[in-house]
C-alpha cells in the first residue's frame, strides 16, 4: 500500500520514508541540504500543535514549522 501524506500528519514516534518535497526551488534545495531527500527515513520526535515539528533525519534532530512539514510528502511505515 502506497499511502502518501504530508509529514505534518504523522504522530509522534512514527517513522516514514520521504517520497518527495514540493515547493519552490529554494525551499526544495534547503530541505535536500538538510537531508530530506527521496528514499530517506525520517521519524517524528515531537509534534505538538501549535508549534514546530521535531524530526530525526539521518541522525540529526531538526525543528521545522508546520507549513514546511506540509510540503514534505512521506510514505508512513
Amino acid at each position: 500500500m502506497n499511502l502518501r501524506v504530508p509529514l505534518a500528519f504523522l504522530s509522534e514516534n512514527k517513522q516514514a520514508t520521504v517520497v518527495e518535497v514540493v515547493g519552490g526551488r529554494g525551499l526544495v534545495r534547503r530541505l535536500y541540504e538538510l537531508g530530506f531527500t527521496p528514499g530517506t527515513k525520517v521519524r517524528v520526535i515531537s509534534s505538538s500543535s501549535p508549534g514546530p515539528v521535531l524530526v530525526d533525519v539521518k541522525g540529526a534532530r531538526i525543528a521545522l514549522g508546520r507549513g514546511v512539514t506540509m510540503k514534505i510528502i512521506v510514505n508512513p511505515e
